[in-house]
Formats: C-alpha cells, sequence, structure tokens
C-alpha cells in the first residue's frame, strides 16, 4: 500500500505503527491526541511548516524497504 497525503495520520499509523519515528522526527509528537485521528497528513504538515510530498516519499521508501 502506498501512502498518500490525503491519509489520515492514525491510518498510516495502523497500517504500520514503526512509521511513527518519521513523524517525530518532524515534531509531530502528539501521535495519540485527537488531531492524529482526524487530521491528514497534508494537514499537520502544514501547521508544523514541512513538506508533506517529502514526508510521504520518506515513508513509502521506508515501507517498500521492509
Amino acid at each position: 500500500m502506498q501512502v498518500t497525503k490525503d491519509m489520515i495520520i492514525a491510518d498510516v499509523l495502523k497500517l504500520d505503527p514503526s512509521t511513527a519515528k518519521f513523524f517525530l522526527d518532524i515534531g509531530m509528537h502528539c501521535l495519540g491526541c485527537p488531531s492524529a485521528s482526524g487530521e491528514s497528513i497534508e494537514e499537520a504538515c502544514a501547521v508544523h511548516a514541512t513538506d508533506p510530498d517529502a514526508l510521504v516519499a520518506s515513508i513509502n521508501e521506508y515501507l517498500a524497504d521492509k
């Protein structure tokens, strides 16, 4: 499965909990908060001033190598 920037963060974490490190590395430390259950990667990246395409590419590369 490919991760996309419109996916909800919690869904990505359910897909593979080890992807949490990518979110933590860019300052998204509230992965258990309600926002993570309803916020897309793109929305969260806007709040954290992070490029969603770069984050998604890193996660997909990681998942492809597993």
